[in-house]
């Protein structure tokens, strides 16, 4: 039978995909065509070879020229990627006739493109500690901090694995599946177990740095379809560097076969993918293509890697991983959609917080903290609002007990948050197993609705408006097998997604320095959430554009309106990066189950007084939940390079004093008058709603059927002056630093000039009892005391010696201080905007 002519171009397309890249000889290029274009077409018309779909992305392909022999293809796709830019800062679409340049190639039918580079993009979630290596591991396995064994929990677990015929020989020394010493912390599965559910029928992929499929605990349960090596581009995905162990180790957790050979996996009857990225540079394409790598099969992607954690580093995926990314949940399992489950990351140590991270802070993530076997917060695991559960894994006492590369070998110091996410993944496959029609935000809400807290009394937990409890340690708290799998048995599945994106809030105003922060506020409407059909909320993202000399010092919290706070960025000690916040995203799963309606507010804190200070330019506030009509709701387009671009309104930002522990949404309206000023420059989309701000509302433009009625901005004063005094754009402290200097050389000048004159009356007077004693405001006649009273003096002025002239601020208050300098200088009045000084909302969590 002869297949259809676009289907043997769609075969061809993916056997040509995974075909090897030549770095040294050609230059690849990433291309969206429009769905009406054919890619071979596109090729010959520029001189180019067709390689082949870009993963499982429509109308996404990859096409190569020799080295550096398509300048001109390169250059006229950059110029067409500036011409649109240039357009959609044009409200009218149009491009002035001097900004044009000549592109010689035809690109029509090109939406995107992408240079595609080799790159190592990602490091392993090893904790960094010199503890976890075999011995090291071995010996805190072996050492006699760990409590006796409770007798008959040892006895519960020997009768469980004569049960289940459980004759793995490490298997009682997997204390995360049965913690015979510390009871109660472990992942409650062995009831899951015992009721028939060991994963059967559900497959997980560990993309990674390759799995031992040769391994005798894995080979039984390896599902070689699913598997791919990606950076030798063969099938098998074998480990083959001296520290290729990462994959086959966590692959070990979720499903290491119930056998004669070390341990068991969460599910151990489940099946489990390899897909090898971590050892080599790969390029955007590559990382699209595994993550949506049989995404039919593969049900569930376990990723314990990402950016480094050290506490400096800021970096989310590219265009094309966003696009599969969303593309594998909305597309993978048959539209169930594709389950990433992602570590958190280990750079606590280093002030570091998942928020950064743009895997981590995504909404198609379940991001996964650690604990260690007493259940305490380890070391390295981060904090952020991101974060959806923790569960168990290295600490001080043991790790997690595994397969390792070999044909029978076992590891006993696998840890870090590395460690800890695929044993959500091996629970969410136990889950799977019975309901296999969940849903990608299924199995988000089971893991909300099922973790149990702990530590209750450490003061970071607060209540949220599901009556659920959440903490930016340990999210919503930790895992628990069993209750997660009974859950799902019962779960009745949500409706689709919906979402509301509000208008750009212009900000453009300083950050003060030190515990204050500003504040700027957007009101969301019930009418707002009906036109856009959201009904509840799950998922919460903040997009900021904060210019700051030293990002590190930065944080910002969001506010909801029932008064449930996200941290969504904490300072990190060492960012020094002078890029502040660009178009970043900031995620919070903290305000799961809100109705969204109300005053959401943002506080973005500079945090530490110094040289470098910082503007809050704009943000836009971003909702994301379940729909109220399944029968309207569509998918959500993927992500383009252009979904931040905008053009904002300018307003004047009102300046208050807030008393400790006062609510930002009590502050005073924007003042009527209205200043324009230059906003951060980016190209505007024509179909964006953009906001104009005026002194009480924003309006969407182009006109909407909606008109968008925010709280205003406002500002906590970092000024200790009345009003009148200039601020000069700097801190408190240099504040003080210049009114000081400013006193202490009117001061000198008019002691100098007493001094002269006290000369000049001992020469007359021939008194040597005058020599160092100030008298001349003492004696100054009446009129020129009423004249420093009148000016701004104290009053009437006493004499002071001139040893005294150091210690004349003794004791005074900076008011007084500087209304003593008022009294020596004419300072012009200079109104900034600026107002009493104030403290801020509750700190940053550090």
């Amino acid at each position: 039978m002869r297949l259809p002519s676009w289907l043997s171009i769609l075969l061809l397309a993916r056997a040509v995909s995974a075909s090897p890249r030549d770095y040294e000889r050609y230059d690849y290029f990433a291309v969206h065509l429009d769905s009406a274009v054919v890619p071979q077409e596109v090729a010959q018309r520029l001189g180019m070879q067709y390689e082949g779909l870009v993963g499982e992305l429509s109308h996404h392909y990859t096409f190569s020229c020799l080295k550096d022999s398509c300048l001109d293809v390169e250059e006229s796709l950059e110029e067409l990627r500036r011409r649109k830019k240039r357009r959609r800062r044009r409200s009218d679409g149009s491009e002035p006739h001097n900004l044009r340049r000549e592109i010689p190639l035809d690109l029509n039918g090109i939406l995107w493109s992408e240079k595609q580079q080799l790159r190592h993009r990602h490091v392993k979630r090893i904790p960094p500690s010199p503890l976890l290596n075999g011995r090291a591991g071995q010996k805190a396995a072996d050492s006699d901090i760990h409590q006796a064994a409770d007798q008959e929990a040892v006895r519960r677990l020997d009768s469980i694995a004569e049960t289940l015929d459980i004759k793995d020989p490490i298997f009682k020394e997997q204390w995360h599946l049965f913690n015979t010493r510390q009871l109660g912390h472990d992942l409650n599965v062995t009831g899951v177990w015992l009721d028939g559910i060991t994963g059967n029928g559900s497959i997980s992929a560990v993309i990674d740095d390759g799995l031992d499929l040769y391994s005798n605990d894995l080979k039984d349960n390896y599902f070689a379809e699913g598997s791919y090596d990606f950076n030798e581009k063969e099938p098998e995905p074998r480990p083959r560097l001296f520290d290729d162990h990462h994959g086959t180790r966590c692959a070990g957790e979720i499903a290491a076969v119930r056998n004669n050979v070390c341990g068991v996996g969460m599910a151990y009857d489940s099946k489990v993918a390899g897909i090898r990225i971590l050892s080599k540079p790969i390029s955007d394409e590559d990382e699209a293509t595994a993550i949506n790598y049989h995404f039919q099969e593969n049900q569930i992607y376990s990723c314990s890697w990402g950016p480094p954690d050290d506490g400096a580093t800021m970096e989310a995926p590219g265009i094309l991983i966003q696009r599969a990314l969303v593309n594998g949940v909305q597309s993978g399992r048959n539209g169930l959609g594709s389950v990433f489950v992602f570590a958190a990351g280990n750079g606590a140590s280093n002030e570091d917080n998942c928020n950064f991270d743009g895997y981590t802070n995504s909404i198609y993530s379940i991001t996964v903290g650690g604990i260690d076997r007493d259940g305490n917060h380890p070391y390295y695991s981060e904090h952020c609002s991101a974060q959806l559960v923790v569960t168990y894994s290295s600490g001080e006492q043991d790790a997690i007990h595994t397969t390792d590369v070999g044909t029978d070998k076992c590891f006993n110091g696998h840890g870090g948050t590395s460690a800890a996410g695929p044993l959500v993944v091996g629970t969410v496959a136990l889950a799977l197993s019975v309901r296999p029609d969940l849903s990608w935000r299924d199995l988000q809400y089971l893991c909300v609705e099922t973790a149990v807290p702990i530590h209750l009394d450490d003061g970071g937990w607060q209540n949220t408006t599901i009556g659920k409890k959440f903490s930016h340690t340990y999210g919503y708290g930790k895992v628990d097998a069993y209750r997660f799998v009974e859950a799902a048995k019962s779960f009745e599945s949500v409706k689709p997604q919906a979402w509301f994106h509000s208008p750009w809030i212009s900000v453009q105003h300083a950050i003060p320095e030190g515990d204050l922060g500003l504040a700027a506020s957007f009101q969301v409407t019930e009418g707002m959430l009906r036109d856009a059909n959201l009904e509840r909320l799950e998922h919460v993202t903040v997009t900021m554009n904060v210019e700051h000399g030293r990002r590190g010092d930065l944080s910002a919290d969001l506010i909801s309106p029932t008064g449930v706070v996200s941290r969504i960025a904490t300072a990190r000690g060492p960012d020094s990066a002078a890029a502040g916040y660009d178009d970043w995203t900031f995620m919070s799963v903290v305000h799961w189950g809100e109705s969204g309606i109300g005053n959401w507010t943002v506080v973005v804190k500079d945090t530490t007084e110094n040289e470098f200070n910082g503007t809050f330019i704009d943000w836009r506030l971003n909702l994301w939940g379940e729909c109220i009509d399944p029968q309207i709701q569509g998918l959500h387009p993927l992500p383009d390079e252009h979904d931040d671009d905008h053009v904002t309104a300018t307003a004047i930002v009102s300046t208050t004093s807030v008393a400790p522990g006062s609510s930002p949404t009590s502050l005073p309206a924007i003042p009527t008058s209205h200043i324009e000023r230059p906003t951060k420059p980016k190209p505007s989309d024509a179909t964006d709603t953009t906001a104009t701000a005026t002194a009480t509302d924003i309006t969407s433009v182009p006109a909407a059927t909606t008109t968008l009625v925010p709280e205003p901005t406002h500002t906590y004063s970092d000024s200790f002056l009345p009003s009148f005094f200039p601020t000069f754009g700097v801190s408190k402290r240099t504040q003080i630093w210049i009114y000081g200097s400013i006193g202490l050389i009117v001061i000198f000048c008019s002691g100098l000039g007493v001094y002269f004159l006290v000369q000049r009356r001992k020469r007359l007077r021939n008194n040597p009892r005058d020599a160092y004693e100030f008298e001349m405001v003492g004696d100054a006649d009446e009129d020129e005391q009423q004249s420093l009273n009148t000016r701004g003096g104290r009053g009437k002025a006493r004499a002071r010696r001139g040893g005294e002239l150091y210690d004349a601020f003794a004791g005074e208050s900076e008011d007084d201080l500087y209304s003593d300098d008022e009294a020596y200088q004419d300072t012009p009045s200079n109104d900034t905007g600026t107002g009493s000084r104030s403290d801020s909302l509750e700190g940053q969590e550090k």
